[in-house]
């Protein structure tokens, strides 16, 4: 057996396309166009990458740019004071702070003054919290983007026995509660897990989020599973990741690839994010509280990602796609 590669940029691309779809359509019903507010603080050249390249995506979906960019030397309190002003503008559907900020700012303080039904990254303790309970919210990124790669390779959940490897806020631990809303059984590993070869092997699907590369081997993975790499490193041979593909390839049905797995899923999310809570805002300011909107993925198994418009929307009257 050789695994089959899970394409994440085809699978990105279809999602984007999706949403600029549904910009289009919302703007047609009487809309306003969603706006995306990144913030950078400083000049760390991955993040700068990083946001040029969310900037560009946001732009193609037909969204508008709302980037903002504050020198490195930049205050806690005048930093807090543009995420403010970002919260209190209707133009503003989502916000995201790149991380790392500059090490003299509490990023954790930061994050903590997004408004829930702003946080497009999905990393506020609001958010958080409506997932584990699992009520509408907006999700994390990278985790949703993984859910969609399993849904559009028709990968069955409800049953399985699921592991994570990593238990991180950021992917590990929001990982194991969407599959756990699937109704799949979830393992989080850990630092501290004993015989992690041994758990990892008991995986229909396998996820691994741990930060370390060629972590997993052959000997973690068990025959016929599907294996998720959500590590990226750099070495001396190029890009690879926290799982060993060479090694699983002939033992795993399906398997991501480093680069190109993962990876693009997280962008092509976060425009998903910023459209449902576009409409959601939107819903809301013109009266209709209670309304739920989704993003719904290609496929029979497609995944569904709702908000509350009652629950997360808030603010003055404008443009609405009811209407």
């Amino acid at each position: 057996m050789t695994a089959q590669l899970i394409d994440g940029t085809t699978v990105a691309r279809q999602v984007r396309s999706d949403v600029a779809s549904g910009v289009a359509a919302l703007v047609d019903a009487g809309g306003n166009v969603p706006g995306l507010a990144t913030v950078l603080i400083g000049d760390d050249p991955a993040s700068e990458v990083y946001v040029r390249n969310k900037r560009r995506a946001c732009t193609a979906a037909g969204m508008t740019d709302l980037h903002r960019h504050l020198p490195a030397e930049t205050t806690q309190d005048d930093a807090a004071a543009l995420i403010d002003e970002l919260a209190a503008d209707p133009a503003v559907s989502g916000i995201l702070v790149q991380l790392p900020t500059p090490a003299h700012l509490d990023a954790a303080a930061l994050l903590a003054r997004i408004p829930a039904h702003k946080d497009v990254d999905g990393l506020t303790t609001v958010n958080a919290g409506l997932l584990a309970q699992g009520s509408p919210g907006l999700r994390p990124c990278t985790p949703s983007g993984v859910m969609a790669l399993l849904d559009a390779h028709r990968i069955p959940l409800e049953g399985a026995e699921a592991v994570v490897v990593g238990r991180s806020t950021l992917v590990g631990k929001p990982m194991g509660q969407l599959l756990l809303e699937r109704n799949a059984t979830v393992t989080i590993c850990h630092s501290r897990t004993r015989g992690l070869a041994a758990v990892c092997r008991r995986a229909d699907v396998l996820v691994v989020a741990a930060g370390i590369p060629g972590l997993i081997g052959i000997d973690a993975v068990k025959p016929g599973a599907t294996v998720i790499d959500v590590g990226i490193h750099r070495s001396t041979t190029g890009l690879c990741g926290d799982v060993d593909t060479d090694a699983v390839v002939g033992t795993a049905a399906f398997v991501t690839p480093v680069p190109g797995g993962v990876g693009p899923m997280t962008i092509a999310m976060l425009l998903a994010n910023t459209l449902i809570a576009a409409r959601a805002q939107q819903a809301d300011r013109c009266g209709h509280p209670g309304v739920s909107y989704a993003y719904f993925g290609r496929g029979p198994a497609a995944t569904t990602r709702q908000v509350d418009a009652g629950r997360l929307g808030s603010g003055p009257s404008s443009g609405c796609p009811q209407h």
